[in-house]
């Protein structure tokens, strides 16, 4: 299931994806043949005044050129006179222009750390500088990407197959500290990049192999797929040298043949043009393009003697239509990380202190090893290492002998249970009151109800499509479940929930639909069609959640396969509100979420950010810095802005 990586190519199928293969797939593969070449493109040698050695070059609006060499950063005109120099010792550059400043992303040679400069577009004058870290290996470039948010990334191409992403700065401004994003696994002979900021994607080029397009999202997964590879896997001839991105497609130099190889960028991979002799040149090892009403200026490096070409080539291209924009809301809290390494946490429940909503408790389980129960905050303050528990719910009051505890229950995938939690109304401290064997093969999803006059139900699924319902009981001092109802969908289910005020149980079938039917425990098992995967979900269906508005409830649905989220009207005719999705905060220096397995929502007032109620979700990769997975927390308030919902 595509999702951040290779956004364009929805209709391609994670199996075409190449993990390390240097052939292509033939979906993928240019259309031309390798004899074909289009006419050769005129060049124009330039000769600059200044900075005439440089292997660093940036084409800018108003035809000015930025130059990186061991003087310093050079702003040059058409002509290639001075306009103005920022002195130091650089390699490596690239660019983002907004209005009247620049954006300039070099390295310091000396040192190998990356650099980054807000300077004035006029005279280089620097508003703001930002340094990285300097890295263990030498870097080969540096290409810069912003995301749908606005924010500002840098990529840093190294040596070996070394590579990082760092978040560098929030609309308008560089940060005053660079965050690092993730470490980038690419090909040994890495050593050029370009990139598409609409269609989220970072360009590779390996030397003796070919192109290839990675994901630039931050949230995207270390996924590859070939634009292009070297005869005979491939139409490049010799080897590949510098990138440019266009609108539409991608420029690649091949070195040794002299050819300029031109892709379009469509909906089902990158189709080849004609490539283009560069005669004239010894070897063209370095591109720089600025593209304007329908044609690419274009300035070449001669990697044999270091001389300068320019020309203009026509580019008949549009690009791809950009996705329909999906709100992004920002996560203000994430929980400390699940002990447990991988695919780890899923699933995540609520309890409200009775008296101190700011007490309340989050728990989420670790579906390798337990339950985890964490602040507001997001702090762990207990960890239970019981076995694989998969889904968590809670609820209040429920009688056990003479007294009344609250309850957590998880499916415990070891034994196929339901493993029940007192929960301490004083300070939210679960402990253990044992597990209910059920009829299940392969225990999965979980949610609890509640009927109107008190009886707790559990209600577990298996991978299968059955659901068993059981009723709860502990009048005797003893904790009791009793068989009641059983159903089935016909594919895998996993998330479910119960609105306790209508008595409807919601339930997702990961692959198809989300489906309502009557909570009791004596109704019809007649199912109603909530929502489709053919519409603003995309499979995997995965968490559901109910948040209680005064007036109406909304149900919350994880679409798993766009790592999105979509809220319908919980009441037929369960009418479409809307999408969304949680990206970086950059303020706070948490990461956004991807692939998200469970969620749960509360509309009780919180204090505080959470005087409306919270979102909690599942984060299938963490990230700023990498580590075990987590929780984020997200404003109620974020959502219904977001929406316009009342």
């Amino acid at each position: 299931m595509p999702r951040y990586p290779l956004k364009p190519l929805a209709a391609l199928a994670l199996s075409s994806l190449l993990l390390g293969c240097s052939n292509a797939d033939s979906s993928v593969t240019p259309t031309v043949d390798s004899a074909s070449m289009a006419n050769p493109v005129e060049l124009q040698h330039w000769q600059p005044s200044h900075a005439a050695r440089a292997e660093s070059w940036q084409l800018l609006a108003n035809d000015q050129r930025l130059a990186a060499d061991a003087e310093g950063l050079w702003l040059l005109d058409a002509s290639g006179d001075r306009l103005a120099r920022h002195p130091g010792n650089f390699y490596s550059l690239d660019t983002r222009q907004h209005n009247a400043e620049l954006v300039i992303a070099t390295t310091q040679a000396s040192s190998q750390q990356p650099t980054l400069l807000r300077a004035a577009a006029a005279d280089l004058q620097v508003h703001q500088q930002l340094e990285l870290p300097a890295t263990t290996y030498r870097i080969e470039n540096l290409c810069l990407y912003q995301d749908e948010s606005q924010n500002l990334h840098l990529f840093v191409i190294g040596e070996e197959g070394m590579g990082d992403q760092w978040l560098v700065g929030n609309p308008g401004l560089l940060l005053d500290t660079a965050a690092h994003v993730r470490s980038l696994r690419l090909p040994p002979e890495s050593e050029h990049c370009a990139v598409d900021d609409q269609q989220h994607l970072l360009y590779v080029s390996e030397e003796s192999v070919g192109i290839w397009a990675y994901g630039a999202h931050p949230e995207a997964e270390q996924s590859r797929q070939p634009v292009d590879m070297v005869e005979p896997f491939g139409e490049i001839q010799e080897m590949v040298a510098g990138l440019a991105a266009v609108p539409g497609g991608l420029l690649a130099l091949d070195a040794d043949a002299r050819q300029l190889h031109r892709y379009r960028l469509t909906e089902n991979g990158w189709d080849s043009l004609e490539p283009v002799a560069l005669a004239g040149t010894v070897e063209p090892e370095r591109i720089a393009a600025h593209s304007a009403n329908g044609q690419n200026q274009l300035l070449l490096v001669d990697g044999d003697d270091g001389n300068l070409y320019q020309s203009r080539i026509d580019w008949p291209v549009s690009a791809l239509p950009a996705a329909a924009k999906v709100p992004v809301v920002l996560p203000t809290v994430e929980t400390d990380p699940i002990p447990s390494p991988g695919d780890a946490a899923d699933d995540p429940a609520i309890w409200l202190h009775p008296s101190d909503p700011a007490a309340s408790r989050v728990l989420g389980t670790d579906k390798r090893n337990g339950l985890a129960v964490y602040d507001l905050n997001g702090a762990q303050l207990q960890y239970l290492p019981l076995g694989r528990l998969n889904n968590v719910d809670v609820r209040q009051g429920f009688q056990l002998g003479e007294q009344r505890v609250d309850l957590a229950v998880a499916s415990n995938r070891d034994h196929n249970s339901l493993h029940v939690f007192a929960i301490d109304p004083a300070n939210g401290q679960l402990s253990e009151l044992g597990q209910i064997t059920t009829a299940l093969d392969e225990i999965y999803g979980f949610c609890m109800g509640q009927s109107s006059d008190g009886v707790m139900y559990a209600i577990a699924n298996d991978k299968d499509g059955r659901f068993v319902q059981y009723r709860l009981d502990g009048r005797q001092g003893e904790l009791n479940g009793t068989l009641v109802r059983e159903f089935a969908v016909a594919t895998q289910p996993e998330g479910c929930v119960v609105d306790d005020q209508r008595q409807r149980l919601f339930i997702g079938e990961e692959g198809k639909a989300v489906w309502a039917l009557d909570a009791g425990e004596n109704a019809s098992t007649e199912m109603t069609r909530v929502i489709s995967t053919d519409g603003p979900i995309e499979a995997d269906i995965e968490g559901l959640a109910i948040y209680q508005h005064p007036e109406h409830p909304y149900l919350v649905i994880s679409s798993q396969g766009n790592d999105s989220y979509v809220v319908v009207d919980a009441e037929p005719p369960y009418q479409l509100r809307g999408s969304f999705r949680i990206g970086l905060n950059s303020q706070l220096g948490i990461d956004g979420v991807s692939e998200t397995d469970g969620l749960e929502v509360t509309s009780a007032n919180l204090g505080g950010q959470w005087s409306l109620g919270m979102l909690m979700v599942q984060d299938g990769r963490k990230r700023m810095p990498e580590g075990n997975q987590n929780y984020k927390f997200v404003p109620w308030q974020s959502i219904a802005s977001a929406l316009q919902l009342d």
